[in-house]
């Protein structure tokens, strides 16, 4: 099983969520947990600013952002497209 840590960033980005997208984030989740890298999620890398991180779809627009270290999934960031990847 995969591990998942959250940074702190990422837990305050979370909790602005509305309790809907929460939800969904927590469906996505097991998804990812069960299968990293199934279609639905969208799984890939970043580059630029996130050079080193991978994104999965939340929603249309809202994206979570990880990175992996030590075998550890650290999502560090959750938020809409302009949010994260915007200048």
């Amino acid at each position: 099983m995969l591990a998942v840590h959250y940074h702190r960033n990422f837990k305050k980005q979370f909790k602005r969520l509305s309790r809907n997208l929460q939800d969904k984030f927590g469906i996505r989740l097991a998804v990812f947990l069960s299968e990293p890298y199934s279609m639905e999620l969208n799984n890939h890398l970043l580059a630029g600013e996130w050079r080193g991180h991978r994104s999965i779809d939340i929603t249309g627009d809202i994206r979570a952002v990880y990175r992996v270290e030590n075998e550890i999934n650290l999502f560090v960031a959750i938020g809409s497209h302009n949010q994260l990847y915007s200048k």
